[in-house]
């Protein structure tokens, strides 16, 4: 097998037990995290029974209902209802998640795309229900690198033990994860070793006539000491790639198409943070941000919203 057919999976490649896509510690290579993607039909459920993980629920696309309990409690007497009452699409701006820490178990039903982050974990927090209006929303860089992040998973906006979630909205000819950069060495104050998964949607700019199912992105990973990695892939919704390790960037949306990815990251290291080097070769570009505007589409939704 190919160093990228490890590592890059088209949409459909991982399905298992009613979920379209499955990555965890079964996935050869792979230890400190995990995602769960489904497409949920009116009656359909998906279990999430592992209890050694702590997980944030996304949606994706639609709403969804969350009865999520202890389970050390045999007779559910820590039972919880949770509504996710999501968004239309992705592009569509922020939505409400739900954090499920190690030991609780859950049913998921509802009608639409769903995303499931999950990162083994030792230390149980609170669960958390977050409002997409608690969000934080970042638009960073400027020009045609700028692009709009949703940090409700981050270290700053989520108390949790080993996960680390964001999403990211690219809009149509922009270029995001940008300039090229990892986080495969632990060096205190300046990098963390963390694993992360990009999941992939595109679609047609509002407006177009265009078929949804013509929508694309392109992603590259290149190798770095701490390992080699070579992918450079055309990606459609439902696609993920996985850095283990190695530079990784850019994320291109193609004129025409946006492109949304979810990160999910955890790592070994004893803190729980987002500490990334940049590519020397290509460091100097965040200099050029300050000398441009943030891209006048951010943030989404505009005010006529999406059709």
């Amino acid at each position: 097998m190919s160093i990228e057919n490890t590592w890059f999976h088209r949409r459909g490649d991982l399905s298992r037990d009613g979920w379209e896509s499955v990555v965890g510690r079964e996935t050869p290579g792979w230890q400190h995290t995990g995602i769960r993607v489904a497409d949920l039909a009116e009656g359909d459920a998906v279990e999430l029974a592992e209890t050694d993980v702590e997980r944030i629920i996304v949606p994706l696309a639609g709403s969804f209902e969350v009865v999520h309990v202890d389970a050390d409690h045999a007779h559910g007497a820590d039972r919880e209802w949770t509504t996710l009452h999501g968004r239309r699409s992705v592009f569509d701006g922020p939505t409400d998640v739900l954090y499920l820490p190690l030991g609780r178990t859950a049913t998921l039903t509802g009608r639409g795309r769903v995303a499931v982050a999950e990162a083994p974990a030792s230390v149980r927090h609170p669960w958390r229900y977050i409002a997409a209006a608690e969000t934080p929303v970042e638009l960073r860089g400027a020009g045609s690198s700028s692009r709009q992040v949703h940090n409700f998973g981050t270290p700053q906006a989520l108390d949790a033990d080993r996960l680390i979630v964001c999403e990211v909205i690219t809009p149509a000819d922009n270029w995001s994860s940008y300039p090229p950069h990892k986080h495969d060495e632990h060096v205190p104050g300046h990098e963390s070793r963390l694993e992360e998964i990009y999941y992939f949607e595109s679609a047609p700019v509002a407006g177009s006539a265009a078929s949804a199912e013509t929508a694309f992105g392109m992603f590259s990973t290149y190798s770095s000491p701490a390992g080699e990695i070579d992918i450079a892939a055309l990606v459609r919704t439902g696609d993920i790639a996985l850095v283990p390790y190695g530079y990784h960037g850019p994320a291109v949306a193609a004129p025409g198409y946006d492109l949304y990815y979810l990160n999910v990251m955890a790592g070994p290291d004893p803190d729980r943070a987002w500490l990334i080097s940049d590519d020397p070769a290509h460091a100097w570009v965040r200099d050029t941000w300050t000398e441009q505007d943030v891209d006048p589409r951010l943030p989404y939704p505009t005010e006529e919203g999406r059709s």
